[in-house]
């Protein structure tokens, strides 16, 4: 595997730490986060609004655990102890344990998560603030009597 070093891109930059952090992870195997299990899709809803959407065959709400820190969303999932009576002849249906982080971009807020057939979703809608979203200043006529009323007050030398 090929290893980059992006140390040269952040070393006039600052304010940029967890932009590097995403850069890292990003760049980090799936293999070392449990090998792409469980599978998972992001889908764009609108401008606005996500979804994650997770199959988690086998595990119940309790299993579940979903965490909100530091704009990462954390779930992780446990497995229920085996049945000792049980001998499989094949075993293609996955029962461990897991976590997957992703990380948030600002402003994402996490909504409802939902179980249903195996399928975790969760929503997640951008909240840009009110003093963050672009507003438009409307531009008004000169009228002319402030005009003559700053040119009366200027000093005269």
């Amino acid at each position: 595997m090929r290893t980059f070093d992006l140390t040269p891109l952040f070393r006039s930059s600052i304010g940029f730490d967890r932009l590097s952090q995403l850069v890292d992870s990003a760049l980090r195997t799936d293999e070392s986060t449990g090998g792409g299990y469980p599978p998972y899709n992001i889908e764009r809803l609108n401008e606005q609004t996500y979804r994650l959407t997770m199959a988690v065959a086998g595990f119940r709400e309790e299993d579940l655990n979903i965490v909100i820190q530091d704009n990462t969303l954390t779930i992780s999932g446990r497995a229920r102890p085996e049945e000792e009576n049980i001998e499989y002849l094949y075993r293609g249906i996955a029962g461990r344990a897991f976590e997957r982080h992703f990380q948030l971009a600002d402003f994402i807020k996490v909504g409802r998560a939902s179980l249903k057939d195996g399928i975790l979703r969760i929503k997640l809608e951008r909240e840009i603030p009110e003093a963050m979203k672009p507003r438009r200043v409307n531009i008004e006529q000169d009228s002319t009597e402030e005009t003559k009323k700053l040119i009366e007050q200027t000093p005269k030398k």
